[in-house]
């Protein structure tokens, strides 16, 4: 009797400790269910924020108040609305390099101040053109079908101007890395051949000959410092005067939107002004989200 006695203890003893187990991964599984639910609420949250900062920044645009109108040069905006931290930058389009009007000595020195070789550069150029240009002439040094063929590649140029960013990455010779480091000052809806130095990110600075990484960044940091009215004191670093052109339709908007608990989500638009037959104050051109630079 003893020894049964003892045997029951030891089954009831493991009964509870596989009670207790399965009670603590129950409780371990609820509460990684209810910290995923609150992530993905707090997500959301902040991406609707953002949305909401990115209207806020397209009804700003349109002040006609030249001292109350957020300047579009990307310089960062932060408001504290309720507990969340809304941070938005805004640029002008103009103040990019369009990569449709761009010639091809802009292009080659684009490639060499963002680290491409000069041999490659000019073949990358001469791709460029050669992609966007309506003929099926190859130029000197370009790349029409059959080159693009001979590579293995199936698609060649589009003959046409480029429509989107990411069409780049189609032209022969394009590595993604040199891609990813001018999107910021590259475009296809500004319609000049020159980026307006009183918006040009640094990306598109180095579009200019003898322009390096270090001045585009000293310079674009000495004139986001100003409170951008007034620009007629600055220069570039090779004494070119700065001169603003009015006001542009077409900016990209970045908006990143923090929560309290330090949940964040960003997006950036190419946006629009103007009414449409839709009504709408804006339309969007391009969207972006889920990225982290």
């Amino acid at each position: 009797m003893a020894r049964q006695r003892g045997i029951a203890l030891v089954l009831v003893l493991w009964i509870l400790v596989l009670l207790t187990v399965t009670t603590g991964a129950f409780a371990l599984m609820a509460r990684m269910d209810q910290l995923e639910a609150n992530q993905l609420l707090s997500g959301t949250q902040a991406r609707l924020w953002a949305e909401a900062g990115l209207h806020l920044a397209a009804v700003r645009l349109r002040d006609h108040d030249d001292t109350t109108r957020p300047m579009t040069d990307g310089r960062a905006y932060r408001a504290l609305i309720g507990d969340v931290v809304v941070e938005t930058r805004i640029t002008d389009e103009r103040g990019k390099l369009d990569i449709n009007m761009a010639d091809e000595t802009m292009l080659v020195t684009l490639f060499i101040n963002h680290g491409m070789p000069e041999d490659q550069a000019v073949l990358l150029a001469a791709a460029v053109l050669d992609w966007r240009d309506e003929d099926t002439v190859q130029r000197v040094d370009g790349a029409e079908l059959e080159t693009y063929e001979a590579a293995g590649l199936a698609v060649g140029p589009a003959n046409r101007n480029f429509m989107l960013l990411e069409e780049l990455l189609q032209v022969i010779g394009m590595p993604y890395e040199l891609f990813r480091r001018m999107e910021p000052g590259i475009s296809v809806f500004s319609n000049t051949d020159l980026p307006d130095i009183a918006f040009a990110p640094p990306e598109a600075l180095l579009a200019f000959p003898e322009m390096t990484q270090e001045d585009a960044l000293n310079f674009v940091a000495n004139r986001r410092s100003t409170d951008g009215v007034d620009l007629s004191q600055m220069t570039m670093p090779n004494g070119q005067p700065i001169m603003a052109q009015g006001r542009g339709l077409t900016y990209s908007i970045r908006v990143k939107a923090t929560m309290p608990n330090g949940v964040w989500e960003q997006l950036e638009a190419t946006i629009r002004l103007g009414g449409g037959p839709s009504g709408r104050p804006f339309h969007i051109l391009r969207w972006k989200e889920g990225f982290q630079k």
